[in-house]
């Protein structure tokens, strides 16, 4: 046919990926994932797990930076803005976190013509947050009690079942070929 410039299918399917795995699909993926706000607790902790501890947990809009290489990988950024209690009975301390998830994720092509999103599951130590409590004596309980360790552990936690859970694997991997077939009009 005239009128096309011809590439090899090794281009053609690398170019593929590029164009169909984007830095905006990505981060809208793991948006829609990751929904808007989940709520932790009342969880015990501490010695005779004494304090109770719950959490609203706000997430806002997800970013991934792409690296082109002899993989696609992705580089995913999930900021949280969280409101913590601490209720030791006697008195209960607020805290104010504004934390970040730290994702790593590959694209990868699967038998079938699948395209699959291939996420790691964070670490507490891809977590990262920032506490404040308005009180000297907040500030005493989360440094004694290991409240910013304790908060990255539970979202790490939370963020690794929401990777697991049947609507995010469905999520991770797309069936290309039924794609094809369900938009091929024909000749």
């Amino acid at each position: 046919m005239d009128g096309f410039e011809y590439i090899t299918y090794e281009d053609w399917g690398r170019r593929f990926f590029e164009v169909a795995v984007t830095e905006e699909r990505v981060a809208s993926a793991f948006g829609a994932i990751a929904g808007d706000q989940f709520e932790m607790g009342p969880m015990g902790q501490g010695p005779g797990r004494i304090a109770r501890v719950t959490a609203k947990v706000k997430i806002r809009e997800p970013q991934a930076i792409r690296s082109l290489g002899e993989i696609i990988s992705f580089a995913i950024r999930i900021p949280l803005d969280i409101q913590l209690i601490v209720d030791l009975r006697l008195e209960k301390y607020r805290f104010t976190v504004d934390g970040e998830v730290a994702l790593r994720a590959v694209a990868r092509g699967g038998e079938g013509l699948l395209l699959i999103l291939d996420v790691a599951k964070p670490r507490p130590s891809d977590i990262s947050v920032h506490v404040s409590s308005k009180s000297i004596r907040g500030e005493v309980v989360r440094i004694i009690g290991g409240v910013d360790a304790e908060i990255r552990r539970f979202i790490a936690a939370h963020v690794s079942d929401q990777i697991d859970a049947p609507e995010a694997k469905k999520a991770q991997v797309i069936h290309v070929a039924e794609m094809i077939d369900e938009a091929w009009t024909g000749i």
